[in-house]
């Protein structure tokens, strides 16, 4: 809250207006209700009297330091909030390009075209189960879990890693030929996995082309949405990302109802058909809003990672991705082996992904009340219980693996639908693009190895246990990173809202 000093605390005041919409970063703050309102503060001059009343967000949306701190070290950190790192108020009215829309029809056709290209790529990502558990079946039934799943983990690792070329190219482009090369090549790869046989060539296919191909579709997408939102972007993020989750739940039933019909080939066909329905539509309608700035250059900063925050984010959602894949690549398979029906055990991807709709937008709508970060922290903590809750104690009540489907498909949702979000609150609009392909450059690693890892793990032990209990570490860890981050950005005050 703002505590406005009285005449007597400040007997001099020059009053200057700064608008709390352009000092937040993504768009946290402690009154997300009234971002907008301009409020009263003091001048230059007066600030050493202002910082020791004044409770305010810094650049990255950090609420004010502990009341035990010094009353210089609270007036320069307010400084720095005011004026901004190179100490001019010019500078805070440069770093955005007017006010966010907030909605209306064009913001909502960005969410809506956002939607689809998430629908189609992304949907294609929360499939994997069902190719995996197909693949290792029939056409690679001589290769290893472990091997199999390093088509599945190229694929994810490409799908973040080309962030750090498409992020910046994104700042200076735009997104339409980004999402127009991105929307061919995943047609492509559908009608190429109709005629694949070998183990190279589904590498090529579904781990090279289709992750390429769904990153060139997932930044831009993402990114697109934060042009045209501040206050409601975890809610408008979420409502993109509900795509995914809704992919994921068509494209496996397509498939298993069609595969015994029309065999694995033309089902790929069919899905390709698909694609070309969702995709056209999402091409018009996505487009940016913010001018492009030409001198952006393809390249991860590393320099960002010195910021505490935004270090201790990356590394927290590095550590989601190490885990996230695994139950949804092993879910099928691990049903198969526990005495599920075959055919049920293929609705597991779909019944995974329904729980996901309402977690990849729900957490993002509480978020925008009671903060990012805070939100973040409840989930991660709340995937860790149902996992070592409802999954391990699961092999022989299949009951306890239905219910930890549909609420690890919650909980997980926000590890990919807020965590854009997050990032976004930490740094500028205008740098969003690179930041974001910085910290999603770096957990594509995690994206490469998890799944290997997992069935690694898997083909040495014998067991699912051992495979459910890395899966459970990933998220302790991420848990604590996330909770260091917060700390780092709002400190300890549980009531902050960041």
């Amino acid at each position: 809250m703002w505590k406005v000093p009285t005449h007597e605390d400040t007997p001099h005041p020059k009053r200057v207006s700064v608008d709390a919409s352009a000092t937040t970063g993504g768009g946290a703050s402690s009154d997300p209700n009234g971002l907008n309102r301009r409020r009263t503060v003091e001048s230059r001059s007066d600030v050493e009297h202002v910082a020791g009343s004044i409770e305010l967000p810094t650049a990255t949306g950090e609420h004010a330091l502990e009341s035990s701190q010094t009353l210089h070290d609270q007036a320069h950190v307010e400084k720095s909030r005011i004026y901004g790192k190179k100490g001019g108020p010019e500078e805070e009215e440069e770093e955005e390009e007017g006010e966010f829309p907030e909605g209306g029809l064009k913001a909502w056709s960005v969410v809506l075209g956002s939607f689809l290209f998430l629908f189609g790529g992304l949907g294609v990502m929360n499939t994997m189960g069902i190719f995996h558990s197909h693949l290792y079946e029939n056409d690679l039934k001589n290769y290893t879990e472990s091997a199999i799943g390093w088509i599945f983990g190229t694929h994810s690792f490409l799908a973040f890693l080309c962030g750090v070329q498409i992020g910046p190219i994104f700042d200076a482009k735009g997104p339409r030929y980004l999402v127009l090369a991105g929307s061919i090549g995943i047609i492509i790869m559908f009608f190429l996995l109709s005629v694949c046989r070998e183990y190279y060539q589904y590498f090529l296919t579904f781990g090279v082309l289709g992750g390429i191909s769904v990153s060139l579709l997932f930044t831009p997408a993402i990114a697109s949405v934060g042009h045209w939102f501040r206050i409601k972007r975890a809610t408008a993020t979420g409502i993109a990302m509900t795509g995914g989750s809704i992919g994921g739940i068509v494209f496996p039933l397509v498939y298993q109802s069609l595969i015994p019909k029309i065999g694995f080939p033309w089902a790929c066909r069919v899905i390709g058909f698909i694609q070309i329905a969702l995709l056209i539509p999402a091409n018009l309608l996505l487009r940016s809003r913010l001018k492009p700035k030409p001198g952006s250059k393809a390249s991860i900063d590393l320099s960002a990672l010195l910021d505490p925050t935004f270090g201790l984010t990356t590394f927290g959602v590095f550590l989601i991705e190490w885990g996230l894949f695994v139950p949804l690549t092993y879910l099928t398979s691990y049903a198969i082996a526990t005495g599920v029906d075959a055919s049920f055990a293929y609705q597991l991807t779909a019944i995974f992904n329904a729980g996901s709709v309402l977690g990849r937008w729900l957490p993002n709508y509480v978020s925008d009340i009671v903060g990012r970060f805070n939100v973040m922290i409840v989930t991660t903590t709340f995937c860790l219980v149902m996992i070592l809750g409802l999954w391990l104690p699961s092999e022989h009540n299949h009951n306890m693996l239905i219910a930890f489907t549909v609420l690890y498909g919650f909980g997980s949702g926000s590890g990919i639908g807020l965590t854009p979000v997050c990032v976004g609150q930490i740094c500028r609009t205008e740098d969003y693009g690179k930041r974001y392909g910085t910290c999603y450059s770096i957990a594509s690693f995690a994206s490469l190895t998890g799944i290997p890892i997992a069935g690694q793990i898997l083909a040495h032990s014998g067991t699912y246990s051992a495979l459910i209990w890395f899966t459970a570490a990933t998220y302790i860890a991420s848990t604590m990173m996330f909770t260091a981050a917060r700390i780092s950005g709002a400190g300890y005050r549980l009531s902050t809202i960041f």
